[in-house]
C-alpha cells in the first residue's frame, strides 16, 4: 500500500493496525517515497551498538604501517 504523508498522519492508528497484521505501507511526500511502515518482525536493523561495533572499522585507512603514517603526520608540523 502507498499513501501520502498527510493521509498517513490522519490515519496513523489504522496504519499501525495494518502493520501489526503484517502489511507494509510506503509513505510518500509529494510523490516521492520517504518512509515505509513495516511490521516489527520485518524490520532490518543497520545500527550496531556501542564502541565495540567500531572495532576494525578503520582497517586499511592508515596504510600497511599505521605508525609510519602517524610519524609522517607529526613531522609535517
Amino acid at each position: 500500500m502507498e499513501i501520502g504523508a498527510e493521509q498517513a498522519r490522519r490515519t496513523l492508528p489504522e496504519l499501525l493496525e495494518r502493520a501489526h497484521a503484517g502489511e507494509q505501507t510506503i509513505i510518500k511526500k509529494h510523490g516521492v517515497p520517504y518512509a515505509v511502515l513495516v511490521p516489527l518482525d520485518q524490520r532490518v536493523s543497520t545500527r550496531r551498538e556501542g564502541l565495540l561495533a567500531l572495532r576494525d572499522s578503520g582497517t586499511g585507512l592508515w596504510g600497511e604501517n599505521a605508525q609510519a603514517w602517524v610519524d609522517e603526520l607529526r613531522n609535517e608540523w
